[in-house]
């Protein structure tokens, strides 16, 4: 999913007001354990040596944004960042996409440049949330920053790169299936229904009882 020191994770404990997040440019084959950084709420350290990752800012405003998220994942993979750079949704071409995110991953519109110049991660996650006034981030657990890269969520940290992988998968999928027909339209809606609900409805069935 990523190379060097590409892309971050974090996972917020909102009881204690605390979000645990990579630090800033350490390579993923060193890091360890205690190399992860906490701040509080408002991005202050409170335990860790490394600087907190650049784009803490914007896991910040997601959490700000989307009261039940648990974890947060940015990346810049190659097939899902295409898209972004395109400034195109990825549209529901079929069944996997469909098990996991209800409807088109969305692409937000590009950064101004005063978005830009000032607080530019924390306009990234505006831009985010800014996308999703009306989607349901649970149902729709990421989405394409314009000219940027890939933001996932989920109800963990491991859950935000469980889903950064599928839409990875997905949106290679759907740069396949355009390069194999140029008319190609998203698969209808009641087959999205059908395999989504199945998995995440309230009569839900996919799976073992736990």
């Amino acid at each position: 999913m990523v190379i060097f020191t590409w892309g971050n994770v974090s996972a917020v404990d909102r009881e204690r007001g605390l979000v645990a997040i990579k630090p800033s440019g350490v390579d993923y084959a060193v890091m360890k354990p205690e190399d992860i950084v906490i701040v509080d709420r408002e991005g202050n350290r409170v335990e860790g040596a490394y600087n907190p990752s650049t784009d803490l800012p914007t896991h910040l405003e997601l959490y700000k944004a989307f009261p039940h998220i648990g974890g947060v994942a940015h990346t810049h993979s190659a097939s899902a960042t295409a898209w972004a750079q395109a400034g195109r949704d990825i549209p529901c071409y079929g069944t996997t996409h469909a098990d996991y995110f209800y409807g088109p991953v969305p692409c937000t519109r590009m950064l101004t440049q005063e978005e830009t110049r000032h607080d530019y991660e924390k306009h990234t996650g505006l831009v985010i949330a800014e996308r999703f006034a009306q989607l349901d981030p649970m149902a729709v657990p990421g989405a394409l920053v314009r000219s940027h890269g890939v933001f996932t969520w989920g109800r963990d940290a491991a859950e935000s790169v469980y889903h950064a992988v599928v839409l990875e998968n997905i949106a290679e999928m759907a740069l396949k299936s355009e390069s194999l027909n140029k008319a190609i339209t998203p698969a209808p809606g009641y087959l999205l229904d059908r395999h989504y609900l199945r998995k995440h409805g309230k009569d839900a069935y996919y799976g073992q009882n736990k």
